[in-house]
């Protein structure tokens, strides 16, 4: 394997959720908004915005529908949004009708600028020496959080982000080996349970060190545990979400 500080970085990354109680400067935000800028887009659409969060009133709403203390709080909270809003606009100031704009396909092109930029800051982050968590947290209760955050049609929140400068130093979480994730040319079919169980046991371990006072299982039992057991939840309010945008609107609902 090859080593240099950026594969090494990204290799060692681990998710912050503790920060110091101090704000990004104006340089280091600056930065963060051109390496976004400087994100491939898709056809050239640029279909991607940043919000940067610092309303307090606002911080403190989306930290409680999120359910996790560290969002809004010490550091900076960003939103990714996927952005046909702004192209809409140019379209129809030019004398243009919207086009593809309310198609599945334009969202979804839109959410893959949306999610390299998310990327390409994160690694920013980490190269300044800084600390972030993903938050997808902020799509636990969609049609409040689009509320909060007052976006006109043909946007979406995509993906959070919480940065700041690490006030603590987690454990490297240990990932599915390469064996199970990466194929040459073809998707393997016989894939068998029984093989992870050394993985397993990996997991359990970690989740062992981490907290001796909060018994979390291996990772078979997490996939087979409540995460995904069949109930319902605000997410499934995502499609509804996504129309009301008039995103996607010919993915017909049932």
């Amino acid at each position: 394997m090859i080593h240099n500080a950026t594969i090494d970085q990204q290799v060692n990354h681990r998710s912050i959720r503790k920060f110091k109680d101090q704000q990004l400067t104006e340089e280091q935000l600056t930065t963060l908004y051109t390496v976004f800028q400087h994100t491939a887009t898709s056809l050239f659409m640029q279909n991607a915005t940043l919000l940067h969060i610092t309303n307090e009133t606002k911080r403190a709403k989306i930290r409680e529908l999120c359910g996790q203390k560290y969002v809004g709080a010490q550091g900076d909270l960003f939103i990714f949004v996927v952005d046909l809003y702004r192209n809409q606009q140019i379209r129809r100031q030019l004398g243009k009708d919207d086009g593809r704009l309310h198609t599945t396909d334009i969202f979804f092109q839109g959410l893959d600028d949306t999610l390299l930029a998310w990327q390409n800051v994160a690694n920013a982050v980490e190269s300044m020496g800084l600390g972030y968590v993903p938050l997808g947290t902020i799509n636990d209760h969609p049609l409040a959080m689009l509320d909060i955050l007052d976006l006109p049609k043909l946007t979406f929140p995509a993906l959070g982000m919480q940065v700041g400068v690490p006030d603590q130093e987690p454990q490297l979480k240990p990932r599915l080996p390469l064996e199970f994730t990466t194929f040459e040319n073809e998707y393997p079919r016989d894939f068998a349970v029984d093989s992870l169980k050394d993985y397993d046991q990996v997991v359990t371990t970690y989740y062992d060190l981490r907290d001796t006072n909060k018994r979390i299982d291996s990772f078979t039992k997490q996939i087979t545990g409540e995460k995904l057991n069949t109930k319902a939840i605000d997410r499934d309010e995502l499609p509804e979400l996504l129309h009301k945008q008039e995103l996607c609107l010919d993915w017909k609902l049932n």
